[in-house]
């Protein structure tokens, strides 16, 4: 399953199509017009927004994230942020379901409040920059998919 807002965050999950091309994967994201466009031929699902400081929309969605990764049960879900991120991630460690995220491109000298939300979370905890050590020391660095 791959969960992230749409625009900056989706297009980086987008960018790592040779890493998903070949599964069977279910998406999460805005209903947007670059996610609808981007994801037309996808299976997706449209998580609420907006999730900055929206406690209602984040009861919502982990709502949603519970009953998805109850149905679908995917053998890992991967993000890379933002908000919608926190519920799936906070449900996948409850149904005991792989994580894997990374942290955004272009977050490489303080961290993001999605990141630092998903850190303890995440089975993996993907890093873009060396300089991301600094925040995330058990990281482990990817470098750049863009």
């Amino acid at each position: 399953m791959l969960v992230a807002s749409s625009g900056g965050h989706l297009t980086q999950l987008l960018n790592l199509r040779p890493c998903w091309a070949e599964y069977e994967r279910h998406w999460v994201t805005f209903d947007k017009p670059d996610a609808v466009s981007s994801l037309r031929d996808e299976t997706v699902t449209w998580a609420h927004h907006p999730v900055t400081r929206n406690l209602p929309n984040a009861a919502r969605n982990l709502r949603l994230a519970w009953r998805l990764l109850r149905q679908w049960r995917p053998d890992v879900v991967v993000s890379s942020g933002a908000g919608v991120a926190v519920p799936f991630f906070a449900a996948a460690r409850l149904l005991r379901i792989r994580t894997v995220y990374l942290e955004a491109f272009e977050r490489f000298d303080r961290p993001a409040l999605t990141g630092l939300l998903c850190y303890p979370l995440s089975d993996e905890f993907c890093l873009q920059w060396d300089e991301q050590r600094l925040m995330y020391p058990d990281g482990t660095l990817v470098g750049a998919a863009w």
